[in-house]
C-alpha cells in the first residue's frame, strides 16, 4: 500500500486529540465511541481520509476508540491513512512531563499504538517533539527496525527545524516525508520569519529561518497543526485586527461561495509549501465545513491571500 502522505496526496488531515472523552486515565465509554463514529463518518464525507493521532492524546483514549471504529467498520482500514506520534511521556505520579526519543522507546509506544488502534501497520509514525538527550543514530535505528518489521510504513517528524530534520535525515536511510507545525493566520512566525530579515522585527521572530526551505528542498510535507486558530477568525475575536479579520474572511467567504473554515485553510494551502492543514473538532458540522479545503483548489488570489496576511497582522508589511 502506497500511503497519501509518500505520494503527496494528501490535502486536509483529521486530527483526532479531540476524541476519546476527558483529559485523564478513566475508561472511555460508549458515548465516546458514538462521537467518534460520528467525527470519522463527517471526516470522510468531507473527503479526508488521513487520520493523525499521538500516543498521549486522552491518555491513549484517542487512538483506543479510533480502533473501536475501525473494528466496527469492515474495510475501512483500507480506506484510511493513519498517522500517529511518540516521543512525549506526560507527568504522572513518578515525575513531570518529559521527552523521550530513545531507540526502545519509540519501539514500545509504537507497539502500545499499534494495540489501541488494532491495525498491524502505522502508514506515518511522527517523532512528537525533539528530545534533547535522543541519538539520532539510535533513533534511526529504531525506526530502520520498525520499518523492516513491517510495523510502519514510513516516518516524519513535529515541531522540528531544518537543523534537527538534517541531523535525524543524516543517521537514516528511509526518508522523512512529513513536518508538523503551529501554523495558520494567527501564528504566523513560520512565514513572517522569511520576510523579516535585516529588519528590527526579526530578532522578535524566533521561528528557525530556512525550515520551510528545506522541507521544500527536501521533499518533506508541512502539516499545519492549529491550523483554524482555536475560532479566533470564525467566532470569538479578542483584538481589533482579530474582529477585522473575522470580517474578511467572512466577506471572501460568501463571495466565492463556501465557508470562513475553508478560505482559513486555502490560505495556508495556497502557499508554495504544500501546507497540508491538521483539523481537529470533533463536532460533524465544523468538520462538513471544512470540506470545500480537501474537494477544490484554493481560490484565493494573489492580492487576496496578501490581505487577508495584512489584516491579521494589524501593520503594513515592512
Amino acid at each position: 500500500m502506497t500511503t497519501n502522505a509518500e505520494t503527496g496526496a494528501e490535502r486536509l488531515l483529521y486530527g483526532c486529540m479531540g476524541l476519546g472523552g476527558s483529559w485523564d486515565t478513566s475508561p472511555y465509554g460508549a458515548a465516546d465511541v458514538a462521537v467518534a463514529e460520528a467525527a470519522v463518518e463527517a471526516a470522510l464525507d468531507s473527503g479526508i481520509t488521513v487520520f493523525d493521532h499521538a500516543d498521549i492524546y486522552r491518555h491513549g483514549k484517542a487512538e483506543a476508540v479510533f480502533g473501536e471504529v475501525l473494528a466496527r467498520a469492515p474495510g475501512l482500514r483500507e480506506r484510511v491513512v493513519l498517522q500517529t506520534k511518540c516521543g512525549i511521556r506526560p507527568a504522572d505520579g513518578d515525575g513531570p512531563g518529559v521527552y523521550d526519543l530513545r531507540g526502545a522507546s519509540i519501539v514500545r509506544r509504537v507497539e502500545e499504538s499499534l494495540g489501541r488502534l488494532r491495525t498491524d501497520v502505522i502508514d506515518v509514525l511522527l517523532l512528537h517533539r525533539p528530545d534533547p538527550l535522543a541519538d539520532p543514530q539510535d533513533i534511526a535505528n529504531a525506526l530502520t527496525s520498525l520499518h523492516r518489521q513491517g510495523l510502519v510504513r514510513s516516518f516524519g517528524v513535529s515541531n522540528m527545524s531544518a537543523a534537527q530534520i538534517s541531523a535525524l535525515q543524516s543517521c537514516l536511510d528511509l526518508p522523512l516525508v512529513a513536518n508538523q507545525l503551529e501554523m495558520s493566520l494567527h501564528r504566523r512566525d513560520w512565514l513572517e520569519a522569511g520576510v523579516l530579515v535585516n529588519t528590527p522585527e526579526a530578532a522578535a521572530n524566533g521561528f528557525p529561518l530556512g525550515t520551510l526551505e528545506h522541507c521544500r528542498a527536501n521533499g518533506v510535507r508541512l502539516q499545519a497543526w492549529g491550523a483554524l486558530a482555536q475560532g479566533r477568525f470564525t467566532g470569538r475575536q479578542e483584538t481589533a485586527s482579530e474582529h477585522a479579520t473575522a470580517q474578511l474572511v467572512a466577506a471572501l467567504a460568501e463571495a466565492k461561495g463556501t465557508t470562513p473554515e475553508t478560505v482559513l485553510l486555502w490560505w495556508l494551502q495556497r502557499h508554495p509549501a504544500r501546507i497540508s492543514p491538521v483539523i481537529g473538532s470533533a463536532r460533524p458540522e465544523r468538520v462538513r465545513a471544512c470540506g470545500d479545503a480537501a474537494r477544490r483548489e484554493p481560490e484565493l488570489t494573489h492580492e487576496e491571500w496578501y490581505r487577508l496576511w495584512i489584516t491579521a497582522r494589524g501593520a503594513a508589511l515592512p
